[in-house]
């Protein structure tokens, strides 16, 4: 985990707010600590968000 990820005891907060995706309704969502993940390196670092690292998954999805 690097600097700009969310722990677990901070993921273990927010996890029960998120909305679930309710089944049978379209695609699939992204992970979401994942995509959150990606918002926050973007707001951490100030880099653009086509800059996103692809490990956070698609700019277009954070």
């Amino acid at each position: 985990m690097n600097r700009h990820e969310l722990t677990d005891a901070q993921w273990a907060i927010i996890e029960p707010l998120w909305p679930k995706q309710k089944p049978g309704r379209g695609r699939p969502r992204a992970d979401d600590r994942r995509t959150l993940n990606g918002i926050v390196y973007v707001l951490k670092t100030g880099c653009g968000w086509a800059d996103v690292p692809r490990e956070y998954g698609s700019p277009t999805t954070c």
